[in-house]
Parts: C-alpha cells; sequence; structure tokens
C-alpha cells in the first residue's frame, strides 16, 4: 500500500522517481481520446433523427446486431457498460489533478484573473465541466445500460417532451461538447499533435478549430433535440407503451404500408 501512495508522490520506495504518474497521464490521455471521438460518433447516431424517425430506428437495429440476428437490446447494454468503464477510469484519473479544497479553487480563480491565459480559462472550463460530466454523464450511462429497450425516436421524444429530460440533455449537451472539445484541443498541444515550425501559431489555429467544432457539435445538438421535442409535441407527448423495441416500431411500420 505504501509503494502505491509513494508511486502517485511521484517517488518509490527507494526514493527513485516513478514512472507511474506519467504512465497514468497516458492513460488519461488515451481514455480522453476514445471518449472525445465516441462523443462525436454518438452525436452523429442521435442525429439521425434529422433524416427522420424511421431511419433512427433503423440505425439502432443496425447497431444492435441486425445484419446476424434479431435486434437484441443486450447488445448495446454491453457496449454503454464498457464505454462507462472508461468513462468512470478517465474521470477517476482526471481529479487527480483537480485543486482539492476551496481555498486551492479560490487560488486558481485569482491566478486566472490575473494572468488572462486562454488556456488557464480553458482548463477552468474543463475541470467545471468534467464535474458536472460525472453526475450526468453516469446517470445517462446508467439509464441507457438498464433501459437499452427503450431507444427509439419515441422513446427518446417521450422522454424530452412528457419526462422535461429536455432540461437534462441541454445541460449534458454543453458539459460534454465543452469539456471533450476542450480536452481534445489540449491533448494535441500536449503531445505535440498538428504542430508546425511555429508551436505558438499552431496553437492559435488549433483553438479556433477547436471553437469552431464546439459551435458546430453545440448547434447540431440542440437541432437535434428540437427534431426530439417536435416529434414528442406530434405525439401528443403520449408514452410510448412498454417493449415497443426500436425494431417493432419498424415492422409494425411496414405492416402499415
Amino acid at each position: 500500500m505504501s509503494e502505491l501512495i509513494e508511486g502517485f508522490l511521484g517517488k518509490s520506495v527507494e526514493g527513485k522517481k516513478s514512472r507511474l504518474p506519467a504512465k497514468l497521464d497516458y492513460l488519461q490521455s488515451a481514455t480522453g481520446l476514445f471518449l472525445g471521438l465516441f462523443m462525436w460518433c454518438h452525436m452523429i447516431f442521435v442525429s439521425t433523427i434529422l433524416v427522420s424517425d424511421k431511419f433512427f430506428n433503423q440505425v439502432v437495429d443496425f447497431l444492435e446486431g441486425s445484419m446476424f440476428f434479431e435486434p437484441k437490446p443486450i447488445v448495446t447494454s454491453v457496449i454503454v457498460t464498457l464505454v462507462f468503464a472508461i468513462f468512470f477510469i478517465h474521470a477517476l484519473l482526471g481529479m487527480r489533478k483537480l485543486p482539492i479544497n476551496f481555498r486551492q479553487w479560490q487560488a486558481y480563480k485569482t491566478h486566472m484573473g490575473l494572468i488572462k491565459h486562454g488556456d488557464t480559462t480553458m482548463w477552468y472550463i474543463q475541470a467545471t465541466t468534467g464535474f458536472i460530466m460525472f453526475f450526468f454523464g453516469s446517470a445517462h450511462l446508467i439509464m441507457m445500460i438498464f433501459k437499452a429497450d427503450e431507444i427509439s425516436a419515441l422513446h427518446v421524444a417521450y422522454r424530452v417532451v412528457s419526462q422535461n429530460m429536455w432540461i437534462f440533455y441541454i445541460i449534458l449537451l454543453l458539459a460534454v461538447e465543452l469539456h471533450g472539445g476542450i480536452g481534445l484541443y489540449r491533448l494535441c498541444v500536449k503531445w505535440g499533435w498538428f504542430e508546425g515550425e511555429n508551436a505558438k501559431e499552431s496553437r492559435k489555429k488549433l483553438a479556433k478549430v477547436k471553437w469552431a467544432l464546439t459551435a458546430f457539435w453545440l448547434a447540431l445538438g440542440l437541432i437535434t433535440l428540437l427534431a426530439y421535442a417536435k416529434l414528442g409535441l406530434a405525439n401528443d407527448g403520449k408514452p410510448v407503451p412498454p417493449k415497443t423495441h426500436a425494431s417493432l416500431i419498424i415492422k409494425s411500420d411496414k405492416v402499415g404500408m
């Protein structure tokens, strides 16, 4: 136990510098990169509602293995559980670098106000949104694990309108896009990705790309949320019958044709 504690402090029992902090940094970067890219893929997935609710349901069935067998929600539960595990590990690793008490937060805010440095401010936003995500992101993922059979356009529309989940989704959208976008930017800066001959100019360009991407994903997310709200209102906010899985909705549509 003492070896582990001293490893976190950066020294081994023999007094030598430990490699553990560096390894944890690599793991934090790797999990952050995975989650950032997953976040974008997830946004593309949920935005398929902009094509049509039927297309969204077809995508759900495809991701649940419809090319191999009858679509099974358990596939979604397994995938989301793995994502949740990576999310939890990333959160624990990120907590290592957060101020641990109010006085440290106050000192950081004073420092940030004095130097007025863009990257310092972005770190503060990232830390704050990360704290929000720990609760909102966990709640969302847990709900998807245990209610994987309720992923369809109508189910989401019902949650958005009749259960007032639009408030939850807006907060989660803002936290995810700000945290993830800043995180990917900081990864590029930290590891020297896309760095040209002039590091300072490269960082400025990366920051512009980062804010452009954040604006794009936020706009797409809000438009997507409006599409679900529109569908929910068109359905008079009626609850979806239990066990109305996406594949069953598609089959009933085909029968009606």
